[in-house]
């Protein structure tokens, strides 16, 4: 009975289960508040046991780190020269922590707002070489770029920047080295330099930096002459920068005074690109522009030497374009001819400051100058206003493509004549005797240069002072009576020393040949032969050539052929210069020059029916005969007024671009054709004499 009762005591749930009368739910009721109580009481029990504390073990606080912070702390407070302080101090101590590029960036970083500008550059340029690949490397040599650029180092910018560009992948950077590179161009003077890069930096930027890409572009664009803005423009892809370009070139135009050339360069930005933001005011200038560039259509502008030295060549230069006038006023149905005439008075100022009033004048284009051409071709050239110069100076269309020259020139006579001798008469052996001074040193040097490239050979060349009227000692060198002929002088195959040549023994020419020996005649010869000395000791001349040319006036070349009989130069071609073409000549050499060959522009009894017409008619109004100027100077007039006549040839661009196409015009000085030079080529005529007379050789 005890045992029974303590474990109901022990087991109360069993108790109360078992106790009749208590329901099942009461049961369980009183079930969940026994194992409260059990709970509530062993967490009070174990509540009072008391704690255990565990203790964290100390973090190592690494140095470098620390000082890093701190320094960053410093840094970011603007406490700046402590930062420094604190940065130098990790990159002496922890040079080798990853931390160490980061410090540098911080030092210059420093310098540059202290405006230590050397420094700064110095920090940068020690991070890119300490730690070549660190990710800060291309932010400090853009920093080197731009701090180069503030100090107005623009050289070293242009020499840095490739190396920078090399290693620069990123876009923005390309941008900013492209518009460092153009400012630095244009401050050291290469505008075209500078455009390229200004290019490629447009081509780089986003669309907030396009405008003042733009703004620097064009700048750099107002710096460059026509000719290259023309190049880039050809090369040139994008529509936008084209258009730039254009108006650009249209300005540059219009400032120089070139206003059919501002016409045609925005004329072409209208077409191309009409939407583009420059075209409203291209075609508000273009309306100005148009009034300004017009000119008087059918007037020509005539620069004479009427006055001065020159006078004589003005006169018959006059006389020349008045016949061609007065000839197509009564001829052509065309529209009416005005002709403005300005005295040069021989003056170079003078010739310019015409060239001024003809273009004020409005003038379609100019007829000379004479002698002052050089002068009034850079004025005429400056105002693109088409000039036809009648003069011989050299490279006178060199000065642009507004000059022509339509005269004979010395290249025009040498092609003439030593063609005929080498093509014609199949002669290969060539001397030269030529007066010491420029005309005779341009002639000597032009045959000689065409007589090579022909495949003949100058055997020799001597000059003779201009002031002698003996010319034994430059013929007798010529000849080897002086001293031995050098080798490089003797014909391929022949020995000339210590042997004797026999003249009759020489290979003549067939039936048509015109060659006719030097003193010829019988009776000549030995009038000839007294008069030299009988020494039978004396050598005797080498005569190693077929042709001699001579290029000087008829008063020496009158004295020296003769002479050069004296001397046994017998059986060759005698050549000269147009200035042979004169009746003194005749008169001095007499005999002594027969069949002697020159090349002119002019022959006033050629067959030819336009010559013949010229002759008549200038002879009919003047009562005397036309040379050479009287002729060039009507062909001239007569080319500009069926130009000017034709109905799509309404500016002086027009003007000058047919006349570089202009082509075999038959005229009283020959067929005469412009090349894309502005150069005159001409058919001379070939003469010779015989007798009294220059007759033509077909």
């Amino acid at each position: 009975m005890k045992a029974t009762n303590k474990k109901n005591i022990l087991n109360p749930l069993i108790h109360i289960n078992s106790h009749p009368g208590i329901g099942t739910q009461a049961y369980r009721h009183a079930a969940l508040f026994c194992r409260w109580v059990v709970l509530m009481s062993a967490f009070l029990f174990l509540s009072c046991t008391p704690k255990v504390v565990i203790k964290p073990e100390p973090v190592e606080i690494d140095p470098g780190n620390a000082l890093f912070s701190r320094a960053e702390k410093m840094f970011q407070s603007k406490s700046y020269d402590r930062a420094f302080e604190l940065y130098q101090r990790f990159l002496f101590q922890f040079s080798y922590r990853p931390q160490a590029d980061d410090a540098l960036m911080r030092i210059a970083k420093i310098y540059e707002m202290e405006n230590k500008t050397l420094k700064a550059r110095e920090s940068y340029q020690r991070l890119t070489t300490d730690y070549p690949k660190s990710p800060f490397v291309q932010n400090a040599m853009m920093k080197m770029l731009f701090m180069l650029y503030k100090e107005g180092k623009y050289t070293e910018v242009i020499q840095n920047s490739a190396n920078v560009l090399e290693k620069t992948i990123l876009k923005d950077h390309i941008f900013r080295i492209h518009m460092l590179l153009g400012g630095s161009y244009l401050a050291v003077s290469q505008p075209e330099e500078a455009v390229n890069s200004f290019i490629v930096a447009y081509q780089q930027s986003k669309k907030g930096e396009k405008a003042n890409v733009i703004q620097k572009l064009t700048g750099a664009i107002g710096q460059l002459e026509p000719d290259r803005l023309i190049f880039l423009f050809k090369e040139m892809d994008d529509e936008l920068l084209s258009g730039y370009l254009l108006y650009q070139l249209g300005i540059g135009c219009v400032d120089e005074k070139k206003f059919e050339s501002a016409v045609q360069m925005l004329s072409l930005l209208v077409q191309k690109f009409p939407k583009h933001e420059k075209t409203h005011q291209a075609k508000a200038l273009l309306e100005e522009l148009q009034k300004k560039s017009l000119y008087q259509r059918y007037t020509i502008g005539c620069l004479l030497p009427l006055s001065g030295p020159y006078k004589i060549y003005g006169n018959k230069v006059l006389k020349g374009i008045e016949l061609a006038l007065g000839q197509y006023t009564d001829v052509d149905s065309g529209p009416t001819i005005k002709i403005i005439i300005k005295d040069t008075e021989s003056d170079p100022q003078k010739a310019v400051q015409a060239v001024g009033e003809l273009y004020e004048e409005r003038v379609a284009a100019i007829i000379g100058p004479l002698a002052t051409a050089t002068q009034a071709a850079s004025e005429a050239q400056k105002r693109e206003l088409p000039i036809i110069t009648l003069t011989q100076k050299r490279e006178i269309t060199d000065v642009g493509d507004y000059v022509f020259r339509n005269f004979i020139t010395p290249g025009m006579q040498v092609k003439t004549l030593v063609s005929y001798a080498i093509k014609k008469l199949q002669l290969k052996r060539f001397a030269i005797l030529y007066p010491d001074e420029n005309y005779g040193k341009t002639f000597m040097n032009l045959f000689w240069d065409e007589v090579i490239a022909l495949g003949g050979k100058v055997v020799g060349a001597e000059p003779y002072n201009i002031n002698h009227t003996d010319f034994a000692d430059p013929i007798k060198k010529l000849v080897g009576l002086n001293y031995d002929i050098p080798e490089d002088l003797k014909y391929p195959g022949e020995q000339v020393a210590d042997k004797e040549i026999d003249h009759n023994e020489k290979e003549k020419n067939d039936g048509t040949d015109d060659r006719k020996a030097i003193g010829n005649d019988e009776s000549e010869t030995e009038t000839a032969e007294e008069e030299k000395e009988q020494d039978s000791e004396n050598p005797e001349a080498i005569v190693d050539f077929d042709v001699i040319f001579i290029p000087d006036a008829p008063n020496k070349a009158g004295l020296i052929i003769p002479q050069l009989a004296f001397y046994d130069i017998e059986d060759v071609y005698l050549f000269g210069t147009n200035l042979w073409h004169s009746k003194k000549l005749i008169k001095m050499a007499g005999h002594y020059a027969q069949n002697a060959i020159l090349a002119d522009g002019f022959y006033s009894e050629s067959t030819l029916k336009v010559v013949k017409n010229f002759v008549e008619s200038f002879e009919k109004t003047y009562g005397e005969k036309p040379g050479f100027i009287e002729a060039v100077a009507f062909d001239t007039a007569r080319i500009l007024f069926k130009m000017v006549g034709r109905p799509d040839i309404r500016l002086r661009t027009k003007l000058k671009d047919e006349l570089m196409n202009f082509r075999d015009f038959e005229g009283a000085s020959g067929r005469t054709s412009f090349d894309d030079r502005g150069e005159a080529w001409k058919k001379l005529y070939l003469l010779k004499i015989k007798g009294d007379k220059f007759v033509e050789i077909n």
